[in-house]
């Protein structure tokens, strides 16, 4: 054995913590205990008693009518109801289709707005970012009149410029038509994406610019430097991005629910998983049942979010750690 092996297999003796050490931990444990509590009294405890709720039959109006009826409801929401799964496949279907568009389109207003040749940059910026601000079902309101098939001037422009019918209804129904409505969803999105064009413009900038100028004296060309430079220094943001827009479409709710009030309308395909939830939970009042749908929705979040940590080692790259 080296004497480096050596010095690494004998421990050294766990020396007790000065008062000083002592101090600095009872100081952080009390920085710590607001945001412990919090967690505490407003995560950890409901979520134990959602899936209590779980193991009855619960209605909220007459609580002292709830039966214990063990896993039934989980049996009946995994073997039975079919409503269950067909809403989390539109769900997956909806989040396969809006999550690419949303964050390959952010990341274009990004690398678009980092570049040294535009213009008014701190202009376009704030354009692009301030239709976050507006709230959402406000801005679900604006878009249904947007895509109106009669009104809308997203119609009338097409039809303007490509002489294809596309107003009245014989022409584009975005929210009508079950072909079409999830690219009709997927615009509000755009609307929003404000804050993921901060957060891709923030990695950019933190890209180093010697790699930059070694690349341009190399000969490398515009788009050689985006695939080889940028995109791969900036796979934290991306994954980051990527890891909340999937958590986020999977908890795809509001504007559904504002446009149909959770009819699922045209022909169910906008009956996503949470409007399923809030129907089972708050109109129907099967709160138990209900509990457990966001139980099976929480599993499955984080089955998912396990699964992309895990294939984060492969493609996502930290400046500041060395790769294996």
């Amino acid at each position: 054995m080296t004497a480096s092996t050596i010095k690494k297999t004998v421990k050294k003796p766990k020396q007790p913590m000065t008062n000083i050490r002592k101090k600095e931990a009872r100081w952080g444990l009390a920085f710590l205990s607001p945001w412990m509590i919090g967690f505490l009294l407003f995560y950890l405890l409901p979520m134990l008693a959602s899936f209590g709720f779980s193991l009855l039959r619960f209605n909220p109006a007459v609580p002292d009518e709830s039966t214990f009826i063990a896993f039934s409801n989980w049996q009946r929401a995994i073997m039975v109801d079919r409503e269950v799964r067909l809403s989390f496949i539109r769900t997956m279907h909806f989040a396969a289709i809006s999550l690419p568009i949303g964050l390959g389109f952010a990341l274009f207003l990004a690398i678009i707005l980092n570049s040294k040749n535009v213009i008014g940059k701190t202009l376009y910026r704030t354009l692009f970012y301030m239709p976050s601000m507006i709230p959402l079902v406000a801005t679900v309101l604006i878009w249904n009149g947007v895509l109106n098939e009669q009104t809308g001037w997203i119609n009338m422009l097409i039809e303007s410029l490509t002489g294809i019918q596309a107003v009245g209804t014989q022409g584009l129904r975005w929210l009508a038509d079950p072909q079409l409505v999830y690219f009709a969803y997927t615009m509000f999105g755009l609307w929003g994406i404000g804050n993921a064009m901060i957060i891709f413009l923030a990695g950019l900038q933190g890209v180093p610019t010697e790699l930059y100028e070694a690349a341009e004296i190399d000969g490398a060309s515009w788009l050689t430097r985006l695939f080889r430079i940028t995109i791969p220094m900036i796979t934290a943001v991306i994954f980051y991005q990527l890891v909340l827009g999937v958590i986020g479409s999977l908890q795809y709710f509001l504007a559904p629910f504002v446009l149909t009030g959770g009819s699922g309308f045209p022909q169910g395909m906008t009956r996503f998983y949470m409007v399923y939830f809030y129907k089972q939970s708050f109109s129907f009042f099967n709160m138990g049942y209900g509990a457990t749908l966001a139980w099976l929705m929480f599993i499955f979040a984080l089955v998912l979010t396990i699964v992309l940590f895990g294939t984060a080692k492969y493609w996502v790259y930290y400046a500041a750690e060395e790769r294996k």
